[in-house]
């Protein structure tokens, strides 16, 4: 399944969605994880109630199922549930590669209720990670 990450410095999921510099893209899977693209972003990204700025962030993630974020405003999390993309919080700046090792062996076990709905709608999509 593929998974976006709002991150400032593309290593780490340190930024709000809404003034994310950069989403980076990953599938990932139970065997591995690879990644897809890193898709930057410019303009007014700080301005409260810029509505404008979550457009283009949310059409880059249509294909995710699942999106880290430090934060993400009450309209941004709206718009990003009614697309079926589940928004994850991070507490703390979490290492990208360290979030997609904890998702892979939470796939590899018994994944909580949510997250096996997500699967079951992405099941048509395989992930070859041997390439």
């Amino acid at each position: 399944m593929k998974v976006a990450f709002a991150t400032q410095d593309l290593k780490h999921v340190d930024a709000h969605f809404g003034w994310a510099k950069n989403i980076v893209i990953y599938e990932v899977g139970p065997d591995g994880h690879r990644f897809i693209e890193a898709i930057q972003f410019d303009g007014g990204l700080t301005e409260d109630g810029n509505e404008d700025k979550l457009a283009p962030k949310i059409e880059a993630i249509r294909e995710c199922a699942i999106l880290y974020v430090a934060a993400i405003g009450g309209s941004g999390a709206a718009r990003v549930v009614a697309r079926n993309i589940h928004p994850m919080k991070v507490l703390q700046p979490e290492p990208i590669h360290d979030l997609c090792v904890k998702l892979e062996t939470v796939l590899k076990g018994s994944p909580p209720p949510w997250l096996r709905k997500l699967l079951s709608k992405s099941r048509d999509r395989t992930v070859d990670f041997e390439a």
